[in-house]
């Protein structure tokens, strides 16, 4: 099991990009501009082309510079990629299951967390496979796309734990292993749908992961009663 310190004392979750990899920050508004226009291009192009056939002058002519300028914030590939995934890593982590009120209805919430995540999932759909295609070859990014699947496995474990707590879920099942299992169900199911093109409605999608979190926790609906 992983430390459950991967999200910090506020309860959010953790940058996945380490920010001494992300190339030179400038100091003039001119500087900012330019490297803003690199990053925008350069997701543009991974998007377009993928990692391993993007060019460097590709990214540069996208952005309307010459490539000395892009030299000049960033070192190489590896930099720029890490630099578009710190700026969409807001919307690559979206919400996941919190701790739930007494009187909320846990279904109900994780209904809400899957529908969030799907969403967020298909926002980032292109740049979500990238991430996958260069942590296959670069130890660096594999270590984010797993600092980022951890704070999403730890904080629904917690999540699981606060229902069976409550007395709302089955206590004879392991609250890290069914979050591992159930999370990475969700996350398949948003591959399939947004990028292969699987599986049938957003409703359907939503649906189903829902009534299998359901099913697989034994969940019940809270006593409200005064």
């Amino acid at each position: 099991m992983t430390s459950e310190k991967a999200e910090n004392d506020s309860g959010e979750l953790p940058d996945i990009v380490d920010p001494g990899m992300v190339g030179v920050q400038p100091q003039t508004q001119r500087g900012q501009r330019t490297r803003a226009a690199l990053i925008a291009a350069a997701r543009h192009v991974f998007e377009r082309d993928g990692y391993v056939d993007s060019r460097l002058v590709d990214i540069a002519a996208e952005a309307g510079c010459a490539i000395g300028s892009f030299y000049t914030w960033f070192d190489g590939k590896d930099e720029v990629l890490a630099a578009v995934l710190l700026e969409a890593q807001h919307e690559m982590l979206h919400p996941g299951t919190g701790r739930f009120a007494q009187s909320e209805d846990p279904v109900e919430i994780i209904r809400a967390a899957n529908r969030a995540y799907l969403d967020a999932y298909g926002r980032n759909a292109r740049l979500n496979a990238l991430l996958d295609q260069v942590a296959a070859v670069d130890e660096r990014f594999r270590r984010m796309r797993r600092t980022r699947a951890d704070a999403f496995v730890e904080r629904n474990a917690r999540a699981i734990r606060d229902l069976q707590e409550r007395g709302l879920a089955d206590r004879g099942v392991d609250p890290y292993l069914a979050s591992l299992a159930l999370s990475g169900m969700v996350s398949r199911l948003a591959q399939s749908f947004h990028i292969f093109g699987l599986g049938g409605s957003v409703e359907d999608v939503v649906d189903t992961a829902t009534r299998l979190w359901t099913n697989a926790l034994g969940l019940t609906t809270p006593d409200v009663t005064p």
